[in-house]
């Protein structure tokens, strides 16, 4: 009953869930591409017939986005580290995945306005260890693992003196390696810090804090050759406007517990 209630709560705040494996109409359909293991923006849960659904704050922007420009949306989940390749290939027309825009980003693809601003960059580590971490020199000869290609694993080299990067694909495969003591840390944003956090009594939020908070933007391909961000913006703006980012997130909020690895 539980379960059905917040699958409920999602459809009524719009979270836009889309089957993994529904087939895509030919024509007038919008490619996603994201990385789904990183609630609460993009994750992947079962509803009540069993069947994988993708949702999150950012599948139900990218619903929103398909829907103002009347086109279907059709999901392609990857590893992070592919995203930025696949969106120059055009085999996907956006990304959207917790990410910003960053100097390197820019000279691969275009970002809309911001749609959402994280908290800032958080460390996880074993709770029954949290009092040996008082400052960034604490994690000096320590394991910190991020997400391949994200800007927390350049975090990691840039103000973590002495700790060593331990870079995986997964970050249900970086959890797992701090709850199994595979690493010492792994750092995150802040938001999904506080989901694993939160559902994990085994881990908590380290008080140590690094660098500022992101803006999130979609990304698609240099130069807008499909002329898609003025009305990606405009859903943006309006979303915003309408405070629906914020439903969004509730209902994310909601499934979080519920994403399957």
């Amino acid at each position: 009953m539980k379960k059905f209630f917040v699958i409920l709560l999602a459809a009524v705040l719009c979270l836009g869930a889309i089957a993994c494996s529904a087939p895509a109409a030919a024509k007038d359909k919008i490619i996603l591409g994201t990385s789904a293991d990183y609630p609460p923006f993009e994750f992947i849960v079962l509803d009540e017939k069993g069947q994988q659904q993708y949702v999150g704050i950012d599948i139900s922007l990218a619903q929103a986005i398909a829907e103002d420009q009347n086109k279907e949306l059709s999901v392609m989940n990857m590893d992070f580290d592919s995203l930025m390749a696949a969106l120059q290939k055009g085999d996907v027309d956006i990304v959207i995945a917790a990410i910003e825009e960053t100097p390197e980003r820019l000279e691969a693809a275009d970002f809309s306005n911001p749609y959402y601003t994280d908290y800032p960059p958080m460390i996880l580590v074993k709770a029954e260890k949290t009092s040996e971490y008082t400052s960034v020199e604490s994690f000096s000869g320590k394991s910190v693992g991020a997400q391949t290609g994200t800007t927390k694993a350049d975090l990691v080299t840039s103000d973590l003196p002495g700790a060593n990067l331990v870079a995986l694909t997964s970050v249900n495969d970086l959890v797992n390696q701090l709850v199994y003591d595979k690493v010492d840390a792994i750092l995150l944003d802040g938001a999904v810090a506080l989901q694993y956090a939160e559902s994990n009594s085994d881990l908590v939020v380290s008080d140590v804090s690094l660098g500022d908070a992101y803006p999130y933007c979609v990304a698609v391909q240099k130069g807008d050759p499909k002329g898609l961000l003025n009305s990606i913006n405009a859903t943006i703006a309006k979303l915003l406007e309408a405070n629906q980012i914020q439903a969004f997130s509730e209902a994310a909020d909601a499934l979080s517990d519920q994403a399957i690895e």
